[in-house]
């Protein structure tokens, strides 16, 4: 069913990087993905040009990818650039964090050099809260303050090993490597739980299989510049996926 002649109603809310809107459809809304950047939980601001329709395309194809190997989905339809339906969820308040190599806060806490292989990937979740600066939490804190039941957890942490697999192999046929990324999940009115927010450099370290380049928002982060060419060699490689 297209959706492009549904109606866009009220501002549901405004992220760091995306607005959601209202429909005439209750169980459905739309999300248009912005310029703006930020990091370090949002102290340091600035925009990334073309950023919005990276994201919005990328996270679409790789969304529709994953539907397709089993693992359910917001993704409706892009219905412009910059802009896509998804399903309506509740979010879970949990950033679910795979890792498959030392890179970031892990190698700063852990002592490992950048770029180590991990033997095995890592789940990581935090809590989703600016004032407290997402902090990092385990399994007892998510049951001790009913963020998740520990049915919700179990399936989170099979989806996320699942769609891991699935990324880096897709992310292989076009040289690069996921380093680690953050996912979200969140439950439908009917309580299904499924995958949202968004897959893309953004929320992912990608890094040249090759020269081991930065291709994400590291770029930003770390003031390394040729932030707009990361991304869009991002989105110039996956049309080749």
């Amino acid at each position: 069913m297209r959706q492009t002649d549904m109606k866009k109603l009220n501002q549901m809310y405004e992220g760091k990087a995306k607005k959601v809107f209202a429909t005439d459809d209750p169980d459905l809304v739309i999300v248009s993905y912005k310029d703006d950047a930020t990091a370090l939980n949002g102290k340091k601001r600035g925009t990334i040009s073309g950023k919005g329709v990276v994201n919005n395309q990328m996270s679409n194809q790789l969304m529709k990818m994953l539907e397709k190997n089993g693992v359910p989905t917001h993704f409706v339809e892009e219905i412009s650039d910059t802009e896509t339906v998804v399903k309506k969820v509740t979010i879970v308040p949990l950033e679910v964090i795979v890792r498959n190599v030392a890179a970031g806060s892990l190698s700063k806490r852990l002592g490992v050099p950048e770029g180590t292989p991990l033997r095995k990937p890592v789940i990581e979740y935090c809590y989703k809260c600016d004032e407290l600066d997402d902090p990092m939490v385990n399994e007892y804190h998510i049951a001790a303050m009913g963020w998740a039941d520990d049915d919700t957890m179990k399936k989170i942490a099979t989806y996320a090993l699942k769609i891991d697999k699935l990324l880096i192999a897709y992310f292989k046929k076009v040289n690069v490597d996921l380093i680690d990324f953050k996912l979200e999940f969140g439950k439908t009115s009917d309580g299904t739980l499924i995958l949202a927010d968004e897959i893309s450099p953004d929320t992912c370290r990608f890094w040249d299989s090759k020269t081991h380049e930065k291709l994400d928002k590291d770029r930003f982060r770390r003031d390394m510049g040729g932030v707009e060419e990361a991304y869009e060699e991002m989105a110039r490689r996956l049309q080749n996926a």
